[in-house]
């Protein structure tokens, strides 16, 4: 294990100070120094040599990234250990990459080696692209691989990606692609595990695995949440390095949770499932053909007993979905099922398909060996075995998600285990059937996965983000990721250096009405022009689209093109032209709603007016909110109290952060809510928020 000798010490301070003198405008800043020596403490266990765990709220400001890195690297890699960054968003990737790091290394004196490391399937397969660039405008040798005839565009695309990676133009790397590759063109080339062949020589130098070389043996990885979690679902260690020999530095982990929780999910359509499962005889008759293997034939025989098996539950499911539709639905489009308790006549069938999808993926995966072993020992040409590997690849991703969700709903859970949301969706499709029924499932909390596959196992992790703490306390948090009360982990909430009272004020006006009242859209137009008079650079943020939108067409008359709303052009291009607009001295306005309060960086002069119309409370309206607020309930709870008012907390604190960046800037925030003095809860939010000078009027 990690320890911090005084030598090491010593290095860690040696590097901060050549840091600090070849950073342009660089502060020594004491929340910063206090965060390197509290990330290298805990790290080399010297706060618990079991739970080498910190969990960080760093406020705006304080340097973070510097420090995880001036805390982390230099002892990682004394001891060997690969440091594995892991951020929610491709601009903090970026910056880590193409800034952070290229400067830490630079300037540290250690040679330290680094690369962002991507999920297979932002890569293009070389062989897929082949052969759909050559086929794509055969329309009667298409294999299948577009839902419809392939328009001109989608076919001119597929031949330039083609030629300029044949050519060496382009690496295969789909976010290096000048332009945006529209998702239903590049799910047809990208890169997946199933269809892989890095056995056969001229696959091993795919844009897939060259990249997945490069990173072997590196110092530090940049991943995505997404990515980590992949890797953790494998059992850790088959994309990235295995947990007992990394450190993870986990920024931006206040969207760990939701991640979470979304790939843990699985859906599927009843009607399409069984389209494409109708497709699998031909495919396993056609493999039964073609491979040597005299277990093929064996296969074939129950591969077609399953598919017919599972294709007559899944159209009797259907059926009875279409027979009680008006009892399950009734004028809604949605079917939450409380508890996560199915009828009874589901339970059956999914206990029935639930293990049939299990056996009818194990034989496709011997499928997939015996052809991997024929085309690498040359029983099988690469022009008949890799088209049918491709078709594989198709099928076991489609049976896996559909195993994965039967699976889920055949579960049996314990009394003391929370339920799973479970529900189905009516949906319209395209084809001869006008509708279909999604069934879906979620589980309502996902921290035993966290600490079962992470926290138990890592070397060492860093948890931080600017905001993690609800209404003070780290405790909605922990409870999220999975982390147990006095186990060990170290919290630090680390004030920005910002001089808050003196560079802002926070300013709740009196109102006549509080949010919920009818007319309250048509207090916020009347009150809007008088808090948005003589400033510059103003952002209003609403917690509904309907609203925004009400508000902007009565408000449109009087600022013209002043005023850019959210969904009326792109948010980058939304943002270049505020940002135009202000350096021309010119009056401009953002109107956005919740994603506008996160993760938006405008500084100084290019937002100085903060106007906030609601606390953003979230509706519980999605089957897993709802589903998460019935066990609340259910366990003699309060899902206001515990869900909805810190979670609102939180976004408050977000939506206020919007306004100082760097620390010369300053201006005002205005909440034009007056439960914030209304109700009880309301200190406990004004609390949480930074020292603003405030201005509360009764």
């Amino acid at each position: 294990m990690m320890n911090l000798s005084d030598s090491l010490k010593q290095t860690i301070r040696d590097i901060h100070k050549r840091i600090g003198q070849n950073l342009s405008h660089y502060q020594v800043r004491p929340q910063q120094n206090y965060l390197v020596a509290e990330i290298a403490k805990t790290l080399s266990g010297e706060y618990d040599k079991q739970n080498r765990l910190c969990v960080i709220e760093a406020g705006t400001g304080t340097g973070k990234s510097l420090a995880y890195c001036l805390g982390a690297i230099p002892l990682a890699m004394k001891h060997k250990l690969t440091v594995v960054i892991s951020t929610a968003t491709v601009a903090l990737q970026e910056q880590l990459f193409n800034k952070d790091l290229p400067f830490f290394a630079k300037h540290s004196g250690l040679d330290v080696s680094f690369d962002i490391a991507k999920g297979r399937q932002r890569y293009v397969c070389a062989s897929k692209l082949a052969d759909f660039a050559a086929t794509a405008a055969d329309q009667d040798n298409q294999r299948g691989m577009f839902d419809s005839p392939p328009s001109t565009k989608t076919i001119e695309l597929l031949k330039r990606l083609y030629k300029a990676y044949a050519s060496g133009k382009w690496d295969g790397d789909k976010d290096s692609w000048p332009s945006v590759i529209p998702d239903d063109v590049w799910r047809h080339v990208a890169s997946d595990k199933h269809s892989c062949l890095r056995s056969l020589e001229e696959h091993r130098n795919c844009p897939f695995h060259l990249a997945r070389d490069r990173i072997e043996g590196l110092d530090v990885l940049i991943v995505n949440h997404a990515l980590l979690l992949a890797d953790l679902e494998l059992g850790g260690g088959k994309i990235l390095t295995e947990p007992g020999k990394s450190v993870y530095l986990l920024d931006e982990v206040h969207h760990l949770p939701q991640i979470t929780r979304d790939f843990a999910s699985a859906q599927v359509t009843t009607f399409g499932a069984k389209e494409w499962l109708d497709k699998l005889p031909a495919l396993s008759q056609s493999l039964a053909k073609t491979l040597t293997r005299s277990a093929a034939i064996g296969i074939n025989l129950k591969v077609l007993d399953l598919v017919d098996d599972i294709g007559k539950d899944l159209s009797e499911v259907f059926v009875h979905l279409q027979q009680n539709h008006q009892i399950l639905f009734k004028e809604e489009q949605l079917k939450r099922f409380e508890n996560g308790e199915l009828p009874a006549d589901l339970k059956l069938k999914a206990q029935a398909i639930g293990p049939a999808t299990g056996q009818l993926l194990a034989q496709i995966n011997k499928y997939q060996e015996i052809l991997k072993n024929e085309l690498s020992e040359g029983d099988i040409s690469p022009s008949v075995g890799e088209p049918l590997m491709s078709d594989l690849g198709f099928f076991i991703h489609r049976l896996e998600n559909l195993h994965k969700l039967w699976r889920e709903w055949s579960y049996e859970r314990s009394e003391k285990a929370p339920p799973s949301a479970r529900w189905i969706e009516v949906i319209k499709t395209q084809g001869k059937q006008q509708f279909d029924y999604l069934l879906a499932s979620s589980p309502i909390e996902i921290g035993f996965f966290l600490q079962e596959k992470l926290w138990h196992e890592c070397a060492g992790a860093i948890l931080c983000s600017a905001t993690l703490t609800a209404l003070g306390k780290f405790d909605f948090f922990r409870k999220q990721v999975g982390l147990k009360a006095n186990d060990g982990t170290r919290y630090l909430k680390v004030d920005s250096p910002f001089d808050y009272r003196n560079q802002a004020q926070l300013h709740v006006p009196k109102l006549t009405c509080e949010p919920s009242a009818p007319k309250y859209t048509d207090e916020l137009i009347k009150v809007l022009p008088g808090l948005l008079e003589g400033i510059n650079a103003s952002l209003v943020l609403f917690s509904s689209y309907w609203q925004m939108e009400a508000v902007a067409d009565k408000l449109k008359a009087k600022y013209g093109d002043k005023l850019l709303v959210q969904g009326q052009a792109a948010r980058q291009l939304i943002i270049e032209q505020h940002k135009a607009a202000i350096d021309k001295g010119k009056v401009s306005i953002i109107f956005g709603t919740q994603s506008f309060s996160e993760g938006l960086d405008l500084p100084g002069d290019y937002l100085t007016n903060v106007i906030i119309t609601k606390i953003p409370f979230a509706v519980p309206t999605s089957p897993v909110e709802e589903a998460h607020a019935e066990y609340i309930k259910a366990k003699g709870g309060n899902p206001f109290l515990e869900l909805s008012i810190p979670q609102a907390s939180k976004k408050l604190v977000q939506a206020v952060g919007r306004l100082l960046r760097n620390e010369k800037d300053s201006g005002r925030v205005v909440i034009l809510d007056r439960r914030l003095v209304s109700k009880r809860y309301g200190q406990s939010m004004l609390d949480a928020l930074p020292p603003f000078k405030r201005i509360i009027e009764y």
